[in-house]
């Protein structure tokens, strides 16, 4: 296979099946041939990111990343995608390990947020315990010259018990607990939009979608940057 990309997935694997779905259905085609070239690592076995970050004394998701990175580097993709915010705290050390680029999803988000919404000043973050602490998002948004605003303890627990207890767990969306979460960042941290920092939140956005609060879907700007780079390989 030519002219192909990887994607380092499983993390987790219903998060990494949105995403691929989202990029299969803007993919502009009309017949077998017309979608993408890519290659798919669900690497479920990967060990949790967030319990990592919390406490280095838990199994390191590291090793297992990089062994993706340099088994697929072999097989010369034009580029990588990782479809997991958490694990954007290994980012350095993974694009170190391979010459082939891999794709930033909170740098890629925060450029958007600059496009789309110029005028948004405070920039709301959801996502694991393991996101927020690493501030992958948060510095981000600060080198935009933006305002991060982060959930409090009781929205970051909320949101916690959404993503593991609900999706990861059970593979169920709580929707009330969902637009909650959104709710309270607007209307109790005061951000003008709320960037969803977790693939699981992807997944709910996705499942029981947010009209009302202005939102920038970390996972969905990945599929538009994905497409675009897919489809301007299939050209060249």
């Amino acid at each position: 296979m030519k002219k192909f990309f990887t994607i380092i997935g499983g993390m987790g694997t219903m998060a990494t099946e949105s995403y691929v779905h989202q990029l299969n259905l803007r993919t502009p085609a009309h017949a077998d041939q017309d979608y993408l070239n890519y290659i798919l690592v669900n690497h479920a076995t990967v060990p949790d990111r967030t319990a990592y970050i919390l406490d280095h004394s838990q199994p390191n998701p590291l090793p297992s990343l990089l062994d993706d990175i340099r088994q697929q580097s072999q097989l010369d993709p034009a580029f990588f995608t990782l479809p997991c915010n958490t694990a954007h705290y290994f980012y350095d050390d993974l694009q170190a390990a391979t010459d082939v680029p891999l794709l930033h999803m909170p740098r890629e988000t925060v450029k958007e947020i600059r496009q789309k919404f110029p005028n948004a000043k405070r920039i709301g973050i959801t996502g694991t315990q393991g996101t927020i602490t690493d501030k992958v998002y948060e510095n981000e948004v600060e080198a935009a010259g933006l305002t991060p605003v982060l959930p409090t303890d009781e929205i970051e627990a909320e949101t916690m018990t959404l993503i593991y207890d609900h999706i990861k767990e059970n593979n169920e969306v709580d929707a009330a607990l969902y637009h909650r979460i959104l709710r309270q960042m607007v209307d109790e941290q005061h951000a003008d939009l709320v960037i969803l920092g977790c693939t699981e939140l992807s997944l709910a956005q996705e499942r029981e979608p947010e009209m009302d609060i202005p939102i920038v879907d970390g996972q969905s700007v990945l599929v538009d940057r994905t497409l675009e780079m897919a489809l301007k390989l299939r050209e060249e």
